[in-house]
């Protein structure tokens, strides 16, 4: 390090001020030797219609600046932080919803990093009917075997050019106790490089982040590593705690939760049903109008993997005491790890007791597979918006960087879809669609399923004879008309009453539009 550059950090720890200032129109020069500063970073953050917060960490305290634009290599505003730091968290506020941005990272002497590969996009609003993409990684802090580095490679291969906006972590995020050093060594440098460049990254803990801390104190190196919303600056209710929050992306509503923690006085855990957590729970998805709900947290209801969920009391109880309240409230799909394999339901409700009690003709709503793929027996899950007890799709995808054992009897009876390998979850919802895949390892997408909620219509319309009238399917998807047509949505001048009919050609959905016509 020169001595130049030596002094401008030293002036920079002596005389720095706090508070985050925006410019436009300033130059800024690239150190010579980024790699002797930053170490490690960048990545984002709390992202929401109009804001994303950045993190990165220094060996050396200096100020904070970022750079962003709509373009990349052309950034017209910066944010300027002044208080001198190694933790850099930035917050940028005031963009515009569903857009892209590019950014670049470093301090007032100079930028440290930033290359095409450094954006992200903020949320787009409710009510957008655009594909979005989220890609769920669960137990990844750690490389047993291989699982680390073959999920990633797998998922960046499928995605390629279209990868996923934001990033989930089902849990153990930092193996084997959670501890700053481990997160150093085997969560951000797997990860950096590539995704957590430009995937929004939204969190929740595993047993495995508290080890270096304690259950209650929630202070350990998970949360310093970690910006969480609190007060629902993404959306949702306010938690007041980064342990569990709530967030918007479009049509989707996401719950991050903790099921390790313990809150209050009495030590009161996620199926503790009257506990804060919960609480906030139902105050949140009692005030949810966007039309899918997701949430996601570590210790599963259901599993015969490297854990069983019949003898492990944490499981035990979040099935018996607390997922009948998701299900009575409307979650769509649940995402959990913990178990270092791949186990998926059908569409099912009301099962809360041990494997045995599973009766597929009563908990699953459907027989299908719901993979959508045009094999037998493969028709997808069809739910409706808003409906109370419609139906659950469970998931424990916790092999993105773990590997384990697996209980005799395995699958479980209620997660017949399973699989014991290395991979990672990829979901995309568009409008009223929900794709599910799971990638394994060796890039095969081994599992996927699909969900569509309010089709299959049967409707009616008056037009005047030779009007145009505008008909659409009431999903995305493939198309068959009546008429021949093949697009989503048709143009038709009728002269007479009559029925138009639409299908998706594999006789899973169809809509009915009884066009009445009437003289002018």
């Amino acid at each position: 390090m020169n001595s130049r550059f030596f002094l401008s950090v030293l002036l920079h720890c002596i005389t720095g001020m706090g508070g985050a200032e925006a410019y436009a129109g300033e130059t800024s020069r690239n150190f010579s030797d980024s790699s002797q500063l930053l170490t490690r970073g960048p990545y984002l953050q709390m992202g929401s219609e109009t804001a994303v917060t950045i993190r990165w960490r220094t060996r050396m305290a200096t100020d904070s600046r970022v750079e962003i634009g709509t373009q990349p290599g052309r950034y017209k505003t910066i944010i300027k932080d002044r208080e001198t730091t190694t933790e850099h968290v930035v917050q940028v506020s005031g963009l515009k919803p569903d857009t892209r941005y590019y950014y670049r990272v470093g301090s007032s002497t100079g930028i440290l990093q930033g290359n095409k590969d450094n954006y992200f996009r903020t949320a787009p609003p409710e009510g957008t009917q655009r594909k979005i993409r989220i890609a769920a990684f669960g137990d990844c802090g750690t490389n047993s075997k291989g699982y680390q580095a073959g999920s990633l490679n797998s998922y960046l291969r499928f995605t390629g050019t279209n990868p996923a906006e934001i990033m989930l972590l089902l849990g153990d995020n930092a193996y084997s106790s959670g501890k700053d050093s481990e997160y150093s060594k085997n969560f951000f440098p797997a990860y950096e490089g590539t995704v957590l460049k430009n995937h929004v990254l939204f969190p929740a803990p595993g047993n495995h982040d508290y080890y270096s801390s304690s259950q209650a104190s929630r202070d350990g190196a998970y949360y310093r590593n970690f910006t969480m919303p609190t007060a629902a600056e993404c959306g949702g209710v306010a938690s007041g705690t980064e342990a569990y929050y709530s967030y918007n992306w479009g049509n989707i509503h996401f719950l991050s939760l903790d099921s390790y923690g313990t809150e209050t006085d009495q030590k009161l855990r996620l199926y503790d049903t009257l506990g804060p957590q919960v609480t906030w729970i139902k105050k949140d998805l009692a005030a949810n109008t966007r039309k899918w709900v997701i949430a996601y947290w570590h210790h599963p209801p259901y599993t015969m993997g490297s854990h069983n969920s019949d003898k492990e009391a944490e499981l035990v109880h979040i099935r018996e005491n607390f997922i009948r309240i998701l299900e009575r409230m409307g979650v769509d799909l649940v995402l959990c790890g913990h178990s270092h394999n791949y186990e998926r339901s059908r569409l099912m409700h009301g099962h809360y007791g041990p494997e045995n009690d599973f009766d597929p003709g009563i908990h699953a709503l459907s027989a299908s597979s719901g993979k959508y793929d045009g094999s037998e027996n493969s028709d997808p899950y069809i739910t409706a918006s808003g409906k109370a007890n419609k139906g659950t799709v469970y998931v424990v995808a916790g092999s993105a960087g773990a590997s384990g054992h697996i209980q005799s009897g395995y699958p479980h009876n209620a997660m017949p879809y399973s699989m014991n390998d290395g991979g990672m979850l990829y979901l995309e919802v568009e409008g009223n669609r929900l794709d599910a895949r799971f990638i394994r390892r060796d890039s095969v997408v081994a599992d996927q399923f699909t969900i569509f909620k309010d089709v299959s219509k049967n409707v009616s319309k008056t037009v005047r004879a030779g009007s145009k009238l505008r008909l659409s399917a009431s999903w995305p998807g493939a198309y068959r008309w009546s008429n021949g047509e093949r697009s989503r949505s048709i143009n038709v001048r009728p002269s007479r009453s009559q029925n138009f009919f639409v299908t998706d050609g594999r006789g899973s959905l169809a809509d009915t539009i009884r066009v009445k016509v009437v003289s002018r």
